[in-house]
């Protein structure tokens, strides 16, 4: 690229810029983004992020160039942004495999709606990237396209199941992503890739067209290099879809004004933030003692800001996550109806998938789903766990209003990135793995990780915090204010510059 343009680290802001300047074309930008992805994800330290290349991505760059030469306008808030999508989400014209060896060449006739919105805000849909076989695990244990490699750490996992999302990003192999989170699928990779990623209140964003794995928490939404991509991307993805129910959630929301207004470096001024400390792992642990040290900065850093610290509690926290632990329940019956709703694709169920063996073996929580019930309510102890989901909300809102706290925050993961040779050798389980982010996906809550530093390894480490249903706005002014405190963020060095990218 010989125009001086640096795609390193580029954000959504200096893009646009180099558009207007004329400095930049979208298509030469998009030839970057394919070179770095050949050099990088396909060649040298094989990543394995990217499933799927958008065959048409340079014709629609050039369009998108015509049109900027034409009108002399950007055609929305993401012209020219090339975005990469996890492939639990169909796009129109581009192979989706959810994961799954099952479904491979299978080409939506359909965007997803939060695609469609992307498209419609003018961006440039560049690839599909890596998630375990129906976003099943923690791990990237897919059965479509195998191991995606940590570009900090390559013996390590990069953690899911957005993985191929947050190694994209944070290898600049694309502008921003579009992932998806039920558990924490969205928060933990951009916690493993020193991201930004935020898991919004259930409904703010569209599910259709994206497979389910619990409809009562999943929840699409940015991964992003910084916050402000993020609200960017929020402003558009956000709204009502008719064909998801769910989406009244916008309407309830009453936004006022856009997203990207919120953002306020001086948001930590007088900010009272509740520090769950029992949401670290102990100190004695050599996993967890490296991810402790790099958090107790990240409160200095905090207090440093502006913000007050009030140590709480949440009790027999362990209990409230069993007790509202729903994808045995739901699995089945939610992604089922997915998958029957497409007669063209070529297995109609999971438990006809689990029967054919066409998925990753060590996939827990999938074997789990298909031996569920075909209804929730028959599952015993259905309405109980319903009901303790809403008990769980209610005690973390009043640890919040009785501290008059505007957030909660504590340590996204317990420890860093695992080792493939740990996954291997069965360390750490599926469903015992020690993520913090249950906690805000069972409670219905937002939640927004953001880079908290590293540890003596060179592992990121990412902070979450968590608020009240709703308040995205206040997630975004507080994760905005520590990013510009701290600037924790950094490219990989597995995936440097090219002489084509800057």
């Amino acid at each position: 690229m010989s125009s001086g343009f640096d795609l390193i680290e580029a954000t959504i802001e200096d893009i646009h810029a180099a558009y207007r300047g004329g400095s930049l074309t979208c298509h030469d930008l998009v030839a970057a983004y394919l070179a770095r992805i050949e050099a990088y994800d396909r060649s040298g330290p094989e990543l394995n992020a990217i499933v799927t290349v958008n065959p048409q991505a340079l014709a629609e760059a050039a369009r998108l160039d015509e049109e900027l030469a034409n009108t002399g306008e950007l055609t929305g808030s993401l012209h020219g942004i090339p975005v990469v999508v996890k492939d639990q989400i169909e796009t129109e014209g581009i192979v989706t495999t959810f994961g799954s060896i099952a479904f491979e060449g299978y080409v939506p006739k359909a965007d997803a709606t939060a695609v469609a919105r992307l498209r419609a805000a003018g961006a440039l849909i560049l690839a599909k990237t890596t998630l375990p076989d129906f976003a099943t695990s923690w791990f990237t244990l897919s059965s479509m396209s195998g191991p995606t490699k940590n570009p900090y750490a390559l013996d390590r996992d990069p953690g899911a199941s957005s993985a191929g999302n947050g190694v994209a990003v944070a290898a600049n192999l694309a502008a921003v992503g579009l992932g998806e989170d039920t558990g924490g699928s969205i928060r933990l990779p951009s916690s493993f890739n020193n991201l930004v990623g935020l898991k919004v209140t259930p409904g703010l964003i569209s599910r259709t067209g994206s497979s389910p794995i619990v409809i009562l928490q999943d929840a699409p939404g940015p991964m992003a290099r910084t916050v402000a991509d993020c609200a960017i991307m929020m402003d558009v993805l956000a709204g009502y879809d008719p064909a998801d129910p769910y989406t009244t959630t916008h309407r309830v929301a009453r936004l006022a004004g856009r997203y990207v207004d919120h953002l306020d470096a001086q948001g930590l001024q007088g900010a009272r933030l509740g520090f769950v400390r029992h949401l670290l792992g102990a100190d004695d642990d050599p996993d967890a003692a490296p991810v402790n040290r790099v958090v107790e900065q990240a409160l200095d850093a905090l207090r440093d800001a502006g913000a007050t610290l009030v140590e709480v509690t949440i009790p027999d926290l362990d209990e409230w996550i069993m007790s509202t632990l729903l994808i045995g329940a739901h699995g089945r019956h939610d992604l089922n109806a997915f998958l029957a709703a497409r007669p063209e694709l070529p297995m109609r169920s999971v438990e006809e998938i689990v029967a054919a063996k066409q998925y990753h073996p060590q996939l827990e929580m999938l074997e789990l789903m298909a031996a569920g019930p075909e209804e929730p309510g028959d599952h015993p102890g259905y309405f109980e766990k319903r009901v303790a989901r809403e008990e769980l909300q209610r005690l973390i809102l009043n640890i919040m209003a009785s501290e008059d706290l505007a957030a909660l925050c504590y340590p996204t993961v317990q420890v860093g990135p695992p080792t493939f040779a740990e996954l291997d050798a069965g360390k750490w389980p599926e469903l015992a793995f020690p993520t913090n982010t249950l906690i805000a996906a069972h409670a219905g809550i937002p939640a927004i990780t953001v880079p908290a530093g590293f540890t003596t390894e060179g592992l990121p480490v990412g902070l979450e915090v968590v608020g009240m249903p709703y308040d995205e706005p206040t997630l975004l002014k507080l994760g905005y204010a520590f990013e510009q405190a701290t600037r924790h963020r950094r490219p990989p060095a597995s995936a440097p510059d090219l002489a084509t990218g800057g």
